[in-house]
């Protein structure tokens, strides 16, 4: 770098410090040239030098249309060697890890299966269970079941009491039978070891924490001061209503097939997941990209502020290597399919976002221009610097790439037991 290329930006510096510049003896604004030099002329001279150096670096890189990974890392060694007061021209080194160029081959050779979990009668009984306990109306019998929860009292062996609150569907069958038939103000002992095998259970019955509950011994004495019992709630139009929306389905049979549907909707995110797990995988095994180990163990240890070490780098480096070879397949999947989100799809994305968060689809009329608000301060995020804005760009351009490939690989469906499915997914998490 020559005295040329910087000069000028120096020289145009000095004259906005000598303008803003508030010395004693001088008047604001008249702060003569050579005073600034003198005083902050070195500062100036390396601010402006390394502005102009890491624009140079950038450009190069992008002219060359180099495929690089971190950032360029300078010669210190060289640097330390530069005499700022003396040097008119400059030369600086850096090393840059390159990427050699790589193929991704797409192609219907490529043969992936997606598991579909398969929605059994099991799953949509359970299911609606499940939703007639959410959504039931909440009684006070007289005297206790087996499907009541008891609170009260509990008093230990010492004589210390506290509140306990115990489940009886959740007892051992032959502790169910002792609190079965209680009413309110009525006392029972138990010994805290044969209510439940479970230590939360015991945890919840004697209030302590599951820690203390494994070590808890001897008879303690419950005292009732309230039953409660779930009701389920009716299957008819008012449950239909509170659980999908208003009229969305208006018979039993509407209300059934729904619950199938949403069942095998939520699965499916499951299974889409997991495949593409599997599209990961096959990619980073079966495309050759060479990459620059050494460099890319230098620049991980350089900006890592000390938290990167070799011993670090010796359990860790292969899978951070194979998330960058993973961002490297999907960029240039990216760039050979021409794939881009544009700011207005976000957007688009945030606004479905938050009205489902608000549960009624017309929000957007309703609200109307405190809408657009609401969504640019969702996507500025907390601090401004727009994390909610990249964190849906960048899933939005995923799962564009991801659509792309499942387009072009071949994709076999096989139905599995949500079980299966569970031994499929450990499997993977340790693949």
């Amino acid at each position: 770098m020559q005295e040329s290329d910087y000069l000028p930006k120096v020289e145009e510096k000095v004259k906005e410090y000598s303008r803003k510049m508030n010395i004693k003896g001088f008047r604001q604004g008249k702060v003569p040239a050579g005073v600034v030099r003198k005083m902050f002329g070195k500062s100036i001279l390396v601010e402006e030098v390394n502005h102009l150096l890491s624009h140079a670096v950038s450009d190069y890189i992008r002219e060359k249309k180099l495929n690089v990974l971190g950032d360029p890392m300078p010669n210190e060694e060289k640097a330390r060697l530069i005499d700022w007061d003396l040097q008119k021209d400059f030369e600086f080194e850096f090393k840059v890890g390159i990427v050699e160029d790589f193929k991704v081959e797409l192609s219907s050779d490529i043969k992936l299966t997606a598991h579909i979990i398969n929605v059994d009668q099991k799953m949509i009984d359970e299911t609606l269970e499940d939703i007639k306990r959410r959504f039931g109306n909440l009684a006070y019998p007289d005297e206790s079941s087996e499907t009541d929860n008891l609170f009260g009292d509990v008093t230990d062996a010492s004589g210390n009491k506290k509140s306990s609150y115990i489940q009886i569907s959740k007892l051992n069958q032959t502790a169910q039978k002792k609190f079965v038939g209680l009413k309110k103000e009525s006392e029972l002992s138990f010994d805290v070891e044969e209510i439940s095998s479970d230590l939360q259970v015991i945890a919840q019955a004697i209030n302590v924490s599951e820690e203390e509950a494994g070590k808890a011994k001897g008879l303690y004495t419950l005292k009732v001061t309230n039953i409660t019992h779930m009701e389920p709630a009716v299957i008819n139009q008012e449950l239909f209503d509170k659980v999908f929306g208003k009229d969305v389905v208006k018979s039993e049979e509407e209300f059934m097939n729904k619950i199938r549907e949403t069942i095998a909707e939520n699965y499916k995110r499951e299974s889409d997941h997991l495949l593409e797990h599997e599209i990961q995988h096959y990619m980073t095994d079966h495309v050759k990209v060479n990459m620059p180990d050494e460099f890319l163990k230098t620049w991980l240890k350089t900006t890592g502020d000390g938290s990167i070490t070799d011993d670090v780098l010796s359990k860790e480096f292969n899978d951070y290597k194979t998330g960058l070879k993973w961002d490297l397949i999907k960029n240039r999947i990216a760039d050979e399919h021409q794939i881009k989100v544009e700011g207005d799809e976000v957007r688009s994305r945030a606004k479905d976002m938050i009205a489902q968060q608000f549960g009624a689809a017309g929000i957007a009329e309703q609200l109307g221009d405190r809408f657009d608000k609401i969504a640019d301060n969702y996507l500025a995020g907390q601090d401004g610097k727009g994390e909610n804005f990249m964190r849906i760009y960048n899933q939005m351009r995923h799962d564009k790439i991801m659509k792309v490939v499942r387009e072009k690989i071949t994709v076999n469906e096989k139905k599995v037991t949500l079980d299966e499915f569970k031994k499929l997914a450990e499997q993977h998490q340790h693949h």
